[in-house]
């Protein structure tokens, strides 16, 4: 028996993980969810991994026309930019509730994209407290690392599993999980310069970065996109991380070699969502410059630590 949640009522949230045993199973309670929304005139996105993707469509037949489907390996490559997509879709219908289902975790990502994509899961709570709108999040019991698994009952308000919709016992605060994403990064193969940055050397920074990065192998347009990133994260720690700040570069080995940029200070996150949501206009910043990194980076780690804020940025590199 496959148990669809009620779409949420007004004012509402709703925020389930689904767990599945086999792909049978899944295709069956994600389709039933979809389904409904459809047969309701509901919006509903659906946002998973591209194979899941085409396997979803096909079984919902006429129905699929409907729906907006997007491929979670293209959006979710970096979580930190699920959180926009969800809320930009919900604010097309504002008149009605929406229904999304969202992967952001599945079978294969590594640990750090899992860890941030365990932040955006939790921090999805607080972005969507208050409106109208379900979320509804697949999880691979046979697939995924029991520790993952366990993250996701704190993520989610409720579960789906078995056959029951029932509450989540170990459901935390979205600011405690996020916190205990916090954990230590490992430290890069080798030793790895720092360079240091103050008032007055921001240019130096882009021209460091820029010349660091013409030897790794990134396209001439990913090269502008990395010195970019570093830019805005070097501005941030000048404007908001006591002024001054620290930088390293390196690329990683093996076939999926990134170039990573690290970038220290001694500032504060004081909105764990900045960057994550689609900044105002109207705002003095507005987190814009934690927006573009995002919007620029395959992986952009967080880490806001008693002792300081740390921003590590991955672009994949041939």
């Amino acid at each position: 028996m496959i148990t669809v949640p009620e779409p949420a009522g007004p004012g509402a949230f709703v925020h389930p993980a689904f767990f599945y045993e086999d792909f049978d199973g899944y295709v069956a309670g994600v389709g039933a969810f979809v389904g409904a929304a459809v047969s309701a005139g509901e919006p509903v996105l659906v946002a998973v991994p591209g194979p899941s993707l085409d396997a979803l469509r096909e079984s919902l037949g006429g129905s699929a026309d409907g729906v907006t489907w997007t491929d979670m390996t293209d959006l979710g490559r970096n979580p930190g930019r699920i959180l926009a997509a969800l809320q930009d879709f919900a604010d097309l219908h504002v008149s009605r509730p929406a229904r999304i289902v969202g992967e952001p975790i599945w079978a294969g990502r590594s640990p750090a994209e899992v860890l941030e994509a365990t932040r955006h899961e939790a921090l999805i709570n607080t972005a969507f407290a208050g409106r109208p709108a379900t979320v509804l999040c697949p999880y691979d019991v046979r697939g995924l690392a029991p520790e993952v698994l366990a993250d996701a009952r704190r993520t989610h308000p409720t579960l789906i599993e078995g056959g029951s919709d029932l509450p989540s016992p170990a459901y935390a605060d979205a600011a405690r999980v996020s916190a205990d994403c916090d954990r230590p990064l490992p430290e890069p193969g080798g030793e790895v310069p720092w360079f240091t940055y103050a008032h007055g050397g921001l240019a130096e920074v882009r021209e460091y970065a820029d010349a660091w990065a013409r030897g790794t192998g990134l396209s001439a347009a990913r090269r502008g996109d990395l010195v970019l990133a570093v830019s805005e994260a070097a501005a941030n720690s000048l404007s908001h991380g006591g002024g001054k700040g620290a930088l390293r570069l390196w690329v990683t080995a093996g076939p999926g070699a990134e170039a990573v940029a690290e970038i220290r200070d001694a500032g504060r996150l004081a909105d764990p969502l900045a960057g994550r949501r689609r900044p105002s206009l109207a705002s003095a910043n507005g987190g814009r410059g934690l927006w573009m990194i995002h919007q620029l980076c395959d992986l952009v780690e967080v880490r806001a630590l008693p002792d300081g804020f740390t921003l590590r940025l991955h672009m994949a590199a041939p």
